[in-house]
């Protein structure tokens, strides 16, 4: 099965190079079949150029320019609507995810022929690095609200770090959030249609490199529409947009 990795990517010259040389020597060290699908956001530095480069040593690597409209949401969505692999994870550009932990997804989908994997950096086993206090007190009220609204036990929606099946990625179609709250929209879609997935521990690490790109004051009200969004069609939609011939959708044991 090959894996694409969709990675969004706007100003990020200095964190591409450590990111993607760890990405393709991992993926390569456990013989995955994959492509790292880079999504240059109109960047405003030096990232085309670092992309360029970084193409001649690392064989598996593609990348696009988005002009527009850009943001988080629509630089994933661009990656989204072009990778070839049979399933498709999306990757943060600032090594704030684990190679490795893409590969334990991998392997959890083909054994148990998942749908989606998602990863919890809040369960036993997963971790977070220098996370800023004010983040994760945003983050954690952020899950609870998620899962009391949507009646839901996973922990961790809000993070973007997570694996799909092509058919599950284009059975979640199509997609409406520009922003960072595409993260919510992508798992709660997949819960709500009936995809089957699993939950693994992960970690998270602080970047080296730039500067985050979320604004939590700007998403507030974006997080919220995407929740109600996905609540009305759990509850109103009669089943129009379920999975054919899927179980109601369970999350697995961890």
């Amino acid at each position: 099965m090959k894996l694409s990795v969709v990675i969004p990517a706007y100003n990020e010259e200095e964190s591409l190079p450590d990111t993607l040389r760890t990405l393709y020597a991992t993926l390569k060290k456990y013989n995955i079949p994959h492509e790292i699908c880079v999504t240059n956001d109109n960047s405003k530095d030096g990232t085309l150029r670092v992309l360029d480069e970084l193409s001649v040593e690392i064989p598996t690597l593609t990348y696009y320019t988005n002009l527009g409209p850009n943001g988080f949401g629509y630089a994933v969505r661009y990656g989204l609507e072009r990778f070839t692999g049979d399933c498709v994870a999306v990757f943060m550009a600032d090594m704030s995810d684990d190679p490795e932990d893409l590969v334990r997804y991998y392997f959890k989908m083909l054994d148990g022929n998942y749908d989606c994997v998602f990863g919890s950096r809040w369960d036993k086993g997963g971790r977070v690095i220098d996370y800023p206090q004010l983040k994760k007190v945003v983050n954690r009220l952020a899950n609870f609200i998620v899962r009391m609204m949507m009646g839901i036990n996973y922990n961790d929606t809000t993070n973007a770090f997570k694996l799909y099946k092509r058919e599950t990625i284009e059975g979640i179609k199509p997609f409406l959030a520009p922003h960072f709250n595409l993260t919510i929209e992508l798992p709660l879609k997949a819960m709500v249609r009936g995809y089957t997935y699993a939950v693994v521990p992960n970690s998270w690490t602080n970047r080296k490199y730039g500067e985050s790109k979320l604004k939590i004051k700007e998403m507030g009200s974006r997080y919220f529409f995407i929740l109600m969004y996905c609540l009305i069609e759990k509850y109103f939609s009669r089943g129009d947009y379920m999975k054919k011939t899927a179980a109601p959708p369970k999350e697995v044991s961890r």
